[in-house]
């Protein structure tokens, strides 16, 4: 089968290693002995590290997730506090590199790390969190403690917070999910093959350390060699629940094409919205053609569409997938390509499978319109895999699922990642302070938590023929998703958007559907 990536640029021709040595001052992750406990890592104050374990090595700066101890953002400061988070990110982004241009310096001296990385990000980040809190105090409950989520850490790629049930990975972050997982875990048992990756990641804990300009990603700062396993290596572990007697079991399916029209930027609206490069990672569109990080309902509701049926100007979206293959992009030289640390080719995917179904307990009500969700979590690296539920495979193998490895697929077989959205509603908000509490997973038996309803549940598959990695010599080559640099570009990381834009008589023919266990398009 041919390749379907992108066709290249007027820069195809120039090499990425030049351009991540530029970017990261010709070095990968930095390896280092540090003080630090493998949940730790290390600094977050003045006083220096809190445990001793050398042998480790700094990978990635880790910071707490404000939003998740923000519980309410009145309507009328939502825009501006999304905007004062948007800079965080941007501040972590920002100290990420510097951390990159340092690395003998932090390998040598944790107090230059201390005095030029984690002290002047914290201070920055109160500033930001002390406009958050007046921001909110104006209209709502001023929140407390979010000034404990100003000090970052760095720390080691030990990956072990991929594997245990308490994933931050230092003591600030203690008690910052409350406010993502309130309802009870909302993550849990919708996709056999996320929680079950024995085999393939019980190798977690070494290979990521020796840093990767010996070890893959020409992007300077991943993947690794030990994010890829052989799909073949995994035993089958997707279980879907059993359907009862009033499910609603139909499907309705929407084409909205692969982004033929090329349409890509660094925004997320939901997320960031007015904030350009709010991502710091390029994503691929379909369907609606307005939506950049200004985009109004208005012009979501009056905008084009790719999808066959007009009645569908949804917007959906999710990062690209790039070969490192040594060509550079159109974006080598642009805010969420090269200047994030995002090189190589973008692949344009075979096929985009979007398909709604329903419950397996219960008849389905419709989405309201403009209703916001995030499947996924762009920060799992770092925030832990509570909320990290996209799954990679491979054509064939489809019954085995991975969510923190990139599968190397067998020959005549393609890449596949798979995202299930939410499937249940609070009734009443298309958003909520972090994106996340206003809908909700159902549980392992497909009933929704208390207080929620059932709605279609969207799952896409997106499929790439891409080749398989190659880590060493002049051939080398390695595909990864877009991610915010300190990420490193894991495959936990992965995650879609959608935004509801179903005219309303597509809606209400698209629940009858469904619930009446028709197959439809």
């Amino acid at each position: 089968m041919g390749r379907t990536s992108r066709k290249r640029s007027t820069l195809a021709n120039r090499a990425i290693a030049a351009s991540a040595a530029l970017l990261l001052g010709g070095g990968g992750l930095v390896a280092a002995n540090f003080y630090a406990s493998a949940h730790e890592g290390w600094g977050g104050d003045e006083n220096g590290p809190r445990t001793q374990s050398a042998g480790q090595s700094v990978s990635t700066i880790d910071c707490p997730e404000v939003v998740n101890s923000i519980k309410e953002i009145p309507d009328d400061q939502r825009l501006a506090v999304d905007r004062e988070l948007a800079t965080l990110d941007s501040q972590i982004t920002t100290y990420y590199q510097r951390f990159a241009d340092n690395k003998e310096r932090v390998q040598s001296d944790r107090t230059f790390a201390q005095n030029q990385i984690l002290s002047p990000l914290k201070n920055e980040r109160q500033v930001v969190i002390q406009r958050i809190v007046s921001l909110i105090d104006r209209s709502a409950e001023r929140p407390q403690g979010l000034e404990a989520t100003a000090p970052c850490t760095l720390r080691g790629d030990d990956n072990d917070q991929n594997n245990d049930g308490d994933q931050n990975n230092n003591d600030q972050n203690d008690g910052q999910d409350d406010g993502q997982n309130n309802d009870g875990g909302q993550d849990q048992g919708q996709d056999g093959g996320d929680q079950n990756n024995d085999g393939g990641d019980g190798n977690n804990d070494n290979g990521d350390n020796g840093g990767n300009e010996d070890n893959g990603g020409q992007a300077g700062n991943g993947p690794v060699a030990d994010d890829f396993v052989e799909i073949e290596s995994i035993e089958p572990n997707v279980d879907d629940p059993q359907q009862q007697g009033d499910a609603s079991d139909g499907t309705f399916t929407t084409d909205c094409g692969v982004n033929e029209n090329g349409l890509f930027n660094s925004d997320n609206l939901i997320a960031a919205p007015g904030v350009s490069n709010g991502a710091h990672h390029m994503h691929d569109y379909v369907g609606n053609q307005a939506n950049d990080a200004f985009a109004s309902d208005d012009d979501l509701a009056n905008g084009d569409t790719t999808c066959n049926n007009q009645g569908d100007k949804s917007t959906y979206y999710w990062p690209v997938l790039r070969v490192q293959n040594g060509q550079n992009e159109f974006d080598a030289d642009q805010d969420g390509g090269g200047n994030d640390q995002n090189v190589g080719e973008i692949q344009t995917p075979s096929e985009v499978t979007m398909t709604f179904v329903g419950n397996p307990q219960s008849k389905v009500t419709a989405m309201p319109k403009f209703l916001r969700i995030i499947t996924g979590d762009a920060k799992s690296f770092t925030n832990g895999d509570a909320n990290a539920n996209a799954s990679w495979s491979c054509t064939g193998f489809e019954d085995r699922q991975l969510k923190d490895k990139y599968p190397i697929c067998p020959e005549g077989s393609q890449v596949v990642r798979s995202f299930k959205f939410q499937s249940c509603w609070d009734g009443q908000n298309i958003d909520s302070a972090n994106h996340r509490t206003h809908v909700d997973f159902a549980e392992e038996d497909g009933s929704c938590p208390n207080g929620f309803q059932a709605i279609p549940q969207l799952v896409q598959r997106i499929v790439y023929d891409v080749p398989p990695p190659v880590f060493e010599g002049d051939n080398a080559s390695v595909f990864a998703v877009d991610s915010f640099p300190e990420q490193l570009h894991k495959p936990i990381t992965d995650h879609g958007d959608f935004i509801n834009v179903f005219d309303e008589d597509l809606m209400d023919e698209m629940v009858d559907c469904i619930n009446e266990g028709r197959s439809c398009q």
